[in-house]
C-alpha cells in the first residue's frame, strides 16, 4: 500500500455539496492499495503512519506522532497514486488494486489507525471528491510498504 501523509493544520473532505470527513490538527493521508496488497499491509501501514514522528515538539523539532500530539486524521483513497508515467503522458493505473479489494483494504486502514487510538475521518470510496487542507509546514511524507520488503 502507499501513503502520501501531509501533516496539516486542517482538513476537509466533501463530495458534491456535503461534507463527508473533516478534522483539525493532525494528518491528511492519501491511500492506495496497490494490486497484491493484503490486509497484513493495511496494518503495517496504518502503524508506521500513527508512529510518524513529524509534529515538534516543546523545542521545536519534529520528534512527536500524530499519536503523541492529540491530532485527528482524515483518510482518502487515492488510486492515481498507483501512476505509472514511465512511458507517455498518459498515466496508467493496472498495478492499482480492483475497486473491491481496494475499498476493503482502504477501510480497514482506516480501522487501523482507529485502533492505534487516533479519530479517524474519511472519504467516501470512489467518489469524485473535493479535498481541503492547509498543509502545516509543509510537511509531506511519501511512504510504501513495499519499501519495506
Amino acid at each position: 500500500m502507499r501513503a502520501l501523509v501531509q501533516r496539516a493544520a486542517r482538513g476537509k473532505v466533501s463530495v458534491g455539496a456535503e461534507t463527508v470527513g473533516e478534522i483539525g490538527p493532525g494528518l491528511v493521508v492519501l491511500v492506495c492499495a496497490m494490486a497484491g496488497d493484503s490486509e497484513a499491509e493495511a496494518v503495517s501501514l496504518a502503524r508506521r503512519v500513527a508512529k510518524l514522528r513529524i509534529f515538534r515538539d516543546d523545542e521545536g523539532r519534529m520528534n512527536r506522532s500524530v499519536q503523541d500530539s492529540g491530532g485527528e486524521a482524515l483518510v482518502i483513497s487515492q488510486f492515481t497514486l498507483a501512476a505509472d508515467t514511465r512511458s507517455g503522458n498518459r498515466p496508467g493505473f493496472s498495478s492499482a488494486a480492483p475497486p473491491e479489494i481496494a475499498e476493503a483494504l482502504y477501510l480497514r486502514f482506516a480501522d487501523a489507525l482507529r485502533s492505534e487510538g487516533i479519530t479517524v475521518a474519511t472519504g467516501r470510496f470512489g467518489a469524485d471528491m473535493a479535498v481541503e487542507l492547509i498543509n502545516d509546514g509543509p510537511v509531506t511524507i511519501w511512504l510504501d510498504t513495499a519499501d519495506r520488503r
